[in-house]
C-alpha cells in the first residue's frame, strides 16, 4: 500500500477547514456579544420593574450641575498627581556578598528524610 500525498489537494482541504473554523468562531463571538448585550438590558429592565412594584424605584430629577473649568482642571490635576506618587529609582542593581557562609536556606540537613525499611 502506497501513500501518495497530493499537496494541492491537502492545501485546498486545509484552507477549507481553516475558513470554516474562522466562520464558526466569528459567528459564536457575535452570537455571544448579542446574548450578553440583550441579557444585561433584560436584567436591568426586570430589576427596575421589581423595584417599581416594591415602591423603591424613584426617577431622579435632571438637575444640571455646572462646574467651572477651573474646578475641573484642579480635580484632574489632583487625580493625575495622585496616580503618579511612585519614586523614581535608578536602574542599577547591586548585589553585595555577605561574609557569612552558613544560612539555614542552604543547609542540607533540613531536607533529609530518614526512611526505615
Amino acid at each position: 500500500m502506497t501513500l501518495i500525498f497530493e499537496t494541492p489537494a491537502l492545501i485546498s482541504d486545509g484552507i477549507t477547514i481553516a475558513i470554516t473554523g474562522y466562520i464558526i468562531v466569528f459567528t459564536a463571538l457575535v452570537l455571544l456579544y448579542f446574548i450578553f448585550y440583550y441579557l444585561s438590558k433584560a436584567i436591568i429592565r426586570n430589576t427596575r420593574r421589581r423595584m417599581a412594584r416594591a415602591g423603591k424605584h424613584q426617577v431622579k430629577e435632571n438637575n444640571d450641575v455646572h462646574i467651572s473649568g477651573e474646578v475641573t482642571a484642579a480635580i484632574a490635576m489632583a487625580i493625575y498627581l495622585n496616580r503618579d506618587l511612585h519614586d523614581t529609582e535608578s536602574d542599577i542593581l547591586t548585589i553585595k556578598k555577605i561574609s557569612k557562609d552558613y544560612s539555614p536556606w542552604s543547609s542540607k540537613i533540613y531536607g533529609m528524610r530518614y526512611f526505615r525499611r
